[in-house]
């Protein structure tokens, strides 16, 4: 008998011995599965790992997620796309694979969707087929359902670490220089307004969070997500909100706008908007420009200056404002870009540092003060660094507000020039 029709078997005695519309509790349910287990011939040829490892299959098939709790417990897996009941991919390592493994049933999968989002009280069914959600572990969930997903139900799922990246450890993968991410400390503590932008799978997130360890702790931080991925533990007063998608009736619904203008009531020193998609980007702005530096967010683009009319774009779906005012908004919120790209050996690098001068001819103006230049490849690998573009800061203002000595500010001086 092969290892699923083993497990197949195996499942099926479980599910026919137990009565699992009771109550039956995790402890009874292993017990359970452990002495049919033990009875079946079939599995004295196997290691006691491989029999440990079935057992805890059948396990999961019950109380977990099912053929992807595995994945799922994998470290070193970034990420889970399921296309359909029979279709699973992984990222591993940065290289994507399709697995030997499927779910049981089309209805299996279902199930399983609809356990992720209810642990976390949202809905997803026909009527509202799209939906964000996450795991217990933190881990971001993406559900579409048919009609719109034509294959079946589809589930993406993208890990994060126990534990947050450290600017250290991205300075250790080669992700930017030693001096970059000391500029961008200094940035931080001076309370500078920074949007990180990215392609998809270029690292925002786990940027946003190496980036917001450097937040003095004696400050009030309110994050607001979709869905919470942020992982900030050096801030000890620290509000994270998340949104709610509306109900079966079409009312509850919590925006990011909603959020966003919650959190001016409630004193915080820096709002964290963990990614900015529409209408929420004006509210952002807002905040930005009325006393809360330091702010930080993310958003999908191209490069630095696609971000800036991708800004643009979101501000006037939700506000009839004069394009000039718009670039305005953006010109006196936002201080620092930084950009990052997923290079073609699969790193994810910081590829541009710039700051924001101010309006030149009705456009937002931007000077780099670092960019990627790449040094050819070996084995395989881009060689490349970021290297000073021979640009200083222009805006030393918030140093000198935050208390930055004349020290510090040569100290950044120096970091610019020498890179």
């Amino acid at each position: 008998m092969h290892d699923e029709d083993l497990f197949q078997a195996l499942r099926n005695e479980v599910r026919s011995g137990l009565d699992m519309s009771a109550a039956v509790g995790n402890r009874e349910l292993m017990q359970y599965i452990e002495e049919s287990a033990w009875r079946r011939k079939e599995l004295a040829a196997f290691t006691a790992a491989d029999k440990r490892r079935l057992i805890r299959r059948v396990f999961d098939s019950f109380r977990g997620l099912d053929v992807l709790q595995p994945l799922v417990d994998n470290p070193t897996i970034t990420e889970i796309m399921i296309n359909s009941h029979q279709e699973v991919f992984i990222e591993q390592e940065g290289e994507v694979k399709r697995l030997d493994v499927q779910f049981e049933s089309r209805s299996r999968l279902e199930d399983i969707i609809q356990s992720v989002v209810g642990s976390v009280n949202r809905v997803v069914n026909e009527s509202s087929p799209i939906v964000d959600a996450r795991l217990g572990d933190g881990s971001r969930v993406n559900i579409v359902l048919p009609p719109i997903a034509l294959k079946g139900p589809t589930m993406t799922i993208r890990k994060f670490p126990e534990s947050p990246m450290t600017m250290d450890q991205l300075v250790g993968r080669g992700a930017l220089t030693p001096e970059t991410a000391d500029l961008l400390r200094v940035l931080v503590k001076g309370k500078y307004n920074i949007f990180i932008s990215g392609g998809t799978g270029s690292g925002k997130t786990t940027f946003l969070n190496a980036l917001s360890q450097f937040i003095p702790p004696d400050e009030r931080v309110i994050t607001i997500e979709d869905s919470a991925e942020l992982n900030i533990a050096t801030v000890p007063n620290l509000v994270s909100l998340e949104t709610r998608n509306a109900n079966t009736e079409g009312r509850g619904e919590i925006s990011i706008r909603d959020l966003i203008r919650s959190s001016l009531r409630m004193r915080p020193n820096r709002i964290i908007v963990g990614e900015v998609r529409g209408s929420e980007a004006l509210d952002m702005l807002q905040a930005m420009n009325t006393g809360h530096d330091g702010s930080l967010s993310t958003g999908h683009s191209n490069s630095t200056k696609d971000m800036i009319s991708r800004l643009e774009t979101m501000v006037l779906s939700g506000a009839d404002l004069p394009v000039p005012v718009v670039r305005q908004q953006i010109s006196s919120a936002i201080d620092i870009f930084v950009h990052l790209s997923r290079l073609r050996d699969r790193s994810r690098r910081v590829t541009e540092i710039s700051e924001v001068t101010g309006i030149h001819e009705g456009e937002v103006r931007i000077h780099s003060l670092y960019r990627f230049v790449e040094h050819g490849e070996r084995e395989g690998k881009v060689l490349g660094s970021l290297e000073p573009c021979g640009n200083r800061l222009t805006n030393i203002s918030k140093l000198q507000m935050a208390g930055i000595t004349e020290w510090s500010l040569q100290e950044v001086e120096d970091i610019e020039t020498t890179g």
